[in-house]
């Protein structure tokens, strides 16, 4: 895997960030593998697409594949709404369809959607050989594609919109740090829960992070515990992962670079499984789940990465290419490796998020309500912040 560019312009990140809500999350792929065409899914979940805009004979139609909604919730709750919202402000014709975590669903999707006469993919692969093999029918047919939060590896993406994972990754390293100092562990033994092994952003993310606790592995600062990736970011397996990761040290684990929320979660719940006494955990997404385990003691921190923000640049981008105009000056701001290419890409500026910033980050954004973030039992810990 290669990884990206980090070349960014801070100005219009933070400009687009400013005004970002939603929920965020992960992932990508380096799959060489492609996949062939299968009959579409049954369930309303799958083969559901949404249509925004009346047909206007002079601007191009837009696809958007979404994933899944196995490794966030987000693609459901906060892409497609944003999304849709875009295309029918401008008045350009999509459709929105989410495979549901089958490549060939997603292939076959594609074809569909070129055929019904979509001019500009808004994909976001599943894995890079199936993303790739998409990518490269569509160029053939004239079509053009935007990879979206995840980089097609190999692909022939016209554009790219995500944010500096590999960004991501250091800012977790260095919670993680900030955090294991704060516990006065010494010599703190570290788990690594990796994110999925064929995600091209995974790779970014450990990247990130092993720049930071590498020198301090070496220097003897930190030692470097379990090492595993979780394949798909499946909640259920990290949990079974990480139980064996205990299983392995006799329960000698002083913190845990868990790559997002949901692979932290997992790590939380076994910890209180075995009695154990909490560990500092990072995370990333900013979900609700994770920004409550901060509040509580049981997380270190998390990411923001602002859907709204990237939901924008996006639609931007595809606005301005169905209606064959260039994108507005200054959107574009660095350029990605997909193995052979450099991609014009829109990179975004995550966010550290700990106990002590949510009120001045994700809540003052909109990102998560008080009321969802607060509720039941987390009123008190919501009190004691402050929030």
């Amino acid at each position: 895997m290669r990884a990206q560019s980090l070349m960014r312009t801070f100005a219009i990140g933070a400009t687009v960030c400013a005004t970002a809500a939603g929920l965020a999350a992960c992932g990508s792929s380096d799959d060489d593998s492609t996949s062939t065409s299968a009959p579409a899914a049954t369930s309303a979940s799958t083969a559901a697409s949404t249509t925004a805009a009346a047909d206007n004979s002079d601007v191009g139609k837009v696809a958007v594949l979404l994933p899944d909604t196995q490794s966030s919730v987000r693609w459901e709750t906060a892409d497609r709404p944003l999304l849709e919202a875009a295309f029918k402000a401008a008045g350009v014709p999509v459709e929105i369809q989410n495979a549901q975590g089958d490549k060939s669903t997603q292939q076959q999707q594609a074809e569909q959607a070129i055929t019904n006469g979509a001019k500009i993919l808004l994909l976001t692969n599943l894995d890079s050989g199936s993303g790739a093999a998409i990518e490269k029918q569509a160029a053939a047919k004239g079509v053009k594609t935007i990879d979206y939060d995840r980089l097609t590896l190999g692909g022939a993406a016209d554009y790219y919109v995500s944010f500096d994972n590999v960004k991501v990754g250091e800012l977790q390293g260095k919670g993680l740090v900030d955090c294991l100092k704060a516990s006065g562990a010494t010599n703190p033994v570290v788990a690594e829960l990796n994110g999925s092994p064929d995600d091209n952003n995974a790779t970014l993310f450990a990247q990130g992070y092993n720049s930071v606790l590498d020198p301090l592995y070496k220097s003897g600062d930190l030692t470097k515990g379990p090492n595993q990736s979780v394949p798909d970011w499946d909640n259920q397996q990290a949990l079974t992962i990480y139980e064996q990761m205990l299983q392995k040290t006799g329960n000698k684990i002083d913190g845990v670079l868990a790559a997002n929320d949901g692979l932290a979660n997992s790590v939380i719940s076994a910890e209180k499984s075995h009695k154990l006494k909490p560990v500092p955990v990072t995370g990333q997404d900013a979900t609700t789940q994770g920004l409550q385990n901060i509040l509580v003691g049981d997380q270190c921190m998390t990411v923001y990465k602002a859907i709204k923000a990237e939901a924008d640049a996006a639609s931007k981008l595809a606005i301005a290419l169905a209606k064959g105009e260039q994108p507005e000056a200054g959107l574009v701001n660095g350029k990605s490796d997909d193995g052979s290419r450099q991609v014009p890409s829109v990179l975004l500026t995550p966010v550290a998020v700990t106990k002590d910033n949510i009120k001045d980050t994700v809540l003052a954004d909109g990102f998560v309500t008080r009321d969802d973030l607060c509720a039941g039992k987390f009123a008190d810990a919501c009190t004691k912040a402050g929030i």
